[in-house]
């Protein structure tokens, strides 16, 4: 073979490897954008001390966050975490006497879709010790008792993490449903919703999450917010939650069936609709890019620490006004809005 038609060959594979690797690239799918989370707590007493704390997103392989700031006329903010699952939050307080309590939290998200369907034919071994973490109970999602017998029920005969965890899948997906009418996406109480399985995306996960680990499988929640598709979105009321399990051998596996319960009820789908399936499908493993992850975690003891208990979620900010909660799910009173810009 002489040179020339050699270098010919070369360079034909060459095109055609930049030519695959640019289609490859572009078959990701991503959304970005930025986000400003805006705070007033002046219409609250000024007689008292104000204290704000709001989840802080950080990048991870998932998700770019970037050109991040701060800024108010508050006393000092920082960021901080929690000790338990060190999830990041910006802390912000205001002293007795001031009129004027503001905040902006401004940030650049870049998101791709999740995709995790290649799974091994056999399980790695794995110390259950490694994620005792995601093994436990919480406050509202015991893993025994009721809990304990459906997990049992669920997945009798099943041998396998994967299975486990697909059968839960399948049982939440087709024994819930989205409820409307739920106050911001559910508390995740699990032994009444599994009286009235009904309820948005912290309460159908919180189901999931409380089956898996009564079955052994390691399963967490992640709090964030959707991304909007139009060049400029109000998502104050956007909170989503999402979760995840742990395949040995494989690592976090992707699910979402909260989802599948809110195309089926957009849609006015059924369960043995073609549509269903493909929504069930595609949340076994996935999750679309129009989401932001920004917290972790149940029953934390934030940082500083709260005036009260324990809290439940931390996937929307949270605030005292004297020592007593606002409530967060109402952004009237709790004056807060967020922003989507494409």
């Amino acid at each position: 073979m002489n040179k020339k038609l050699s270098s010919i060959i070369l360079l034909f594979f060459t095109l055609t490897s930049i030519l695959l690797l640019a289609s490859t690239a572009g078959a990701v799918k991503s959304a970005a954008g930025t986000i400003t989370i805006k705070f007033d707590l002046s219409g609250h007493a000024n007689g008292q001390e104000a204290r704000l704390w709001v989840s802080y997103p950080l990048s991870d392989s998932d998700q770019l966050i970037s050109d991040i700031a701060f800024s108010g006329d508050y006393a000092a903010a920082a960021v901080y975490s929690d000790r338990k699952y060190s999830t990041p939050m910006l802390y912000a307080h205001w002293p007795k006497g001031v009129k004027s309590r503001k905040l902006t939290l401004q940030f650049k998200v870049k998101r791709n879709e999740v995709v995790k369907k290649n799974f091994p034919a056999q399980e790695g071994a794995w110390d259950p010790a490694d994620y005792a973490l995601y093994l436990k109970p919480s406050r509202l999602g015991p893993i025994d008792g009721e809990v304990g017998k459906l997990a049992a029920k669920i997945t009798a005969g099943k041998e396998t993490v994967y299975d486990k965890a697909k059968a839960i899948y399948d049982w939440v997906c087709e024994n819930t449903y989205r409820d409307p009418a739920t106050r911001g996406c559910g508390a995740g109480d699990v032994c009444e919703l599994l009286k009235k399985p009904g309820g948005k995306c912290t309460d159908l996960h919180s189901v999931y999450i409380a089956l898996c680990r009564a079955a052994g499988v390691p399963a967490r929640e992640i709090f964030g917010l959707r991304l909007g598709k139009q060049p400029q979105v109000d998502i104050t009321k956007w909170q989503h939650c999402w979760a995840e399990f742990f395949l040995p051998g494989y690592g976090w596996v992707p699910v979402d069936p909260a989802d599948v319960r809110k195309m089926m009820l957009k849609h006015k789908l059924k369960l043995d609709d073609p549509e269903t399936e493909r929504y069930r499908q595609y949340f076994w493993g996935a999750w679309d890019p129009y989401r932001v992850k920004i917290a972790v975690g149940r029953d934390l003891i934030l940082n500083p620490p709260q005036s009260g208990g324990p809290l439940n979620t931390f996937g929307y900010p949270y605030a005292e006004i004297g020592g007593k909660a606002l409530d967060w799910l109402n952004p009237a009173t709790f004056k807060y809005e967020i922003t989507y810009h494409r």
